[in-house]
């Protein structure tokens, strides 16, 4: 089994390695402004997916996915060679989509702020749909009580 230190250890490094390859070797005109998010390795330290994003619409997104295919195998040499190990890890790239996904929260908030202030607004001029206490209370009780009986055992009686 392999240590999980060693293998946060080893994906940081898979990490900045592509990242800096990216940014000063590959010289491909379809890769765009891209950031390399994060990069997980399996426990075995075979397979990397190295997640990144792209500034720029779907067609900046597709040049920089191919872009990054056919750089796969120089940077999986210069991975291999860096991390020191057996086998050189396969590469997989996935488009981290974080941006879409705050952009999704943030709709959802707005909607859920914009229903809350409507509830807000009709709650300050609701009204109640019957009287204000529903409950009938007894204030008739003290009348019934003189006409009981106390059936409370005398204080030194039996206690047979």
């Amino acid at each position: 089994m392999t240590d999980p230190a060693k293998v946060r250890r080893h994906a940081e490094r898979v990490r900045e390695l592509v990242a800096s390859v990216v940014r000063s070797q590959i010289k491909d005109p379809r890769l765009g402004m891209i950031t390399i998010t994060d990069a997980r390795i399996t426990a075995d330290l075979r397979d990397a997916t190295v997640f990144y994003t792209v500034l720029g619409d779907a067609a900046a997104q597709a040049g920089t996915a191919a872009a990054l295919e056919s750089a796969k195998g120089m940077l999986r040499s210069t991975v291999g060679k860096a991390l020191g190990l057996r086998h050189s890890p396969t590469l997989t790239f996935v488009l981290d989509d974080v941006q879409d996904q705050v952009k999704h929260i943030d709709d959802l908030l707005a909607a859920a702020r914009t229903a809350d202030a409507e509830v807000q607004r009709l709650a300050a001029s609701a009204q109640y749909a019957g009287e204000a206490q529903p409950y009938r209370l007894d204030e008739d009780t003290d009348e019934d009580t003189d006409d009981t009986e106390d059936d409370t055992p005398p204080a030194g009686g039996d206690r047979r």
